[in-house]
C-alpha cells in the first residue's frame, strides 16, 4: 500500500474511533512502531486535531467536530466502483435517481485519465441485461417497483408492518414481521412472517398497493415469533449433489423456496437441501418434473419415496 493511500485510509480509521493507541495502529496497517508515529504527526500536520493522552493506557483521541479532507480515489477504488455500477445496471434496483446522481458525481471527481479508463472499459465489458448497443453508465433505465423504496424507508425503522396486495382484482391486506427483503428470479419479495396466520409467508413485491407500519397494540414481540418459527422449521428430506449441469440448469429455473450451496470456490459442484411436502400434490408434481428438468448429472442423498415414484411414473410414460 502506497505511503498516501495509507495515511488516508488511517486518517479514516482514527475518526471512527473515540480512542486508539500506537499498538493498535502497528496492528492493523502492519506497520513498524517508527512508521506509524510517523504517519500520526503527519495527519496532525494536515491539520486533524488529535489529543495525546499520558500514563500506561495512554494513546490519542481526536477532538469532536473535527473535519476530514476530501475523499481521493485510487485508480483501482474508481475502476471498483465503476464496474459494481455496469453489474447491476437494469437489475431493478432501489434508489435510482441517487444511483445516477451518485454515477454524476465520481465522473466529476475523478481525472482525465481515469475517465479514459472507464470508458475503455464501458466498451469491453459487458454484463447480463446490458444493452450493446448503448453501454452508457447512466443508463439505468430499468426501474423497480414504486413501492420498494417505501418498503426499504420504513424496514429501517420499524420491522412490524401492514401491507396491502393485490392479486387477481382481489385486495387483501397482511399484518407481518418482516424477516428478510431479498430478489430472487428478477423478483423483488417480501419473507415475513404472517402475524395473524402465525406462519411463514413470501409475498411478491410488485403486488404491493400499499404498506403502513403496523398498530404497536397487536404485535407479537420478536422473540415469540422466533419461538413460533423454531417450532415449525421443517425436517429437510430432500439432500441433493449436483454437477456443473445440473448447476446451469438450476439457474436456468427452480422453485423459490429452494436454494444451494456451492462446495468449491470454482461454483461447479453444489449441496441442494429442502424440505417436500408430500401430502401437498401439486408441489409433489412440481418437484418431480423440477428433479427431471435438472438431468443426470446429480447425485442423490437423500429424497422421499413418494419423489421417486412419481420420477419412475413420468419415465415409464416413455418406456417402449
Amino acid at each position: 500500500m502506497k505511503k498516501v493511500e495509507r495515511i488516508n485510509i488511517i486518517m479514516r480509521y482514527i475518526n471512527n474511533r473515540a480512542h486508539f493507541t500506537i499498538s493498535e495502529i502497528m496492528r492493523e496497517f502492519n506497520i513498524s512502531r517508527s512508521t506509524a508515529i510517523r504517519d500520526i504527526r503527519e495527519i496532525e500536520s494536515m491539520g486533524m486535531p488529535l489529543v495525546a493522552e499520558v500514563g500506561r493506557d495512554g494513546g490519542f483521541f481526536v477532538m469532536q467536530n473535527s473535519v476530514l479532507p476530501d475523499v481521493h480515489f485510487t485508480d483501482n477504488e474508481v475502476k471498483a466502483l465503476f464496474i459494481a455500477f455496469m453489474a447491476t445496471r437494469n437489475q431493478q434496483l432501489p434508489y435510482l435517481k441517487s444511483r445516477q446522481s451518485l454515477a454524476e458525481k465520481l465522473l466529476g471527481l475523478i481525472s482525465e485519465n481515469q475517465q479514459d479508463d472507464l470508458v475503455l472499459l464501458n466498451q469491453i465489458l459487458l454484463f447480463e441485461g446490458t444493452n450493446p448497443n448503448n453501454p452508457d453508465l447512466l443508463d439505468l433505465t430499468d426501474l423497480p417497483h414504486p413501492m420498494l423504496e417505501k418498503l426499504i424507508q420504513i424496514l429501517l425503522s420499524d420491522s412490524y408492518l401492514l401491507i396491502t396486495l393485490k392479486e387477481e382484482k382481489v385486495i387483501k391486506s397482511y399484518p407481518i414481521y418482516l424477516l428478510h427483503l431479498y430478489r430472487e428470479k428478477s423478483l423483488w419479495l417480501i419473507e415475513g412472517f404472517d402475524l395473524k396466520e402465525e406462519k411463514k409467508q413470501i409475498f411478491p413485491v410488485d403486488h404491493i398497493i400499499d404498506v403502513e407500519p403496523y398498530p404497536t397494540k397487536k404485535r407479537l414481540s420478536k422473540k415469540k415469533i422466533l419461538e413460533k418459527l423454531s417450532k415449525q422449521e421443517k425436517v429437510i428430506n430432500l439432500v441433493l449433489e449436483l454437477g456443473p449441469k445440473a448447476i446451469a440448469q438450476f439457474k436456468k429455473y427452480h422453485p423459490l423456496k429452494v436454494s444451494i450451496s456451492y462446495t468449491n470456490p470454482y461454483q461447479t459442484t453444489a449441496i441442494l437441501k429442502t424440505f417436500i411436502n408430500v401430502n401437498k400434490p401439486e408441489e409433489l408434481t412440481e418437484i418431480t418434473n423440477w428433479l427431471l428438468f435438472l438431468g443426470g448429472d446429480i447425485k442423490v442423498r437423500e429424497v422421499p419415496e413418494e419423489v421417486l415414484e412419481g420420477i419412475q411414473e413420468r419415465l415409464c410414460l416413455y418406456c417402449p
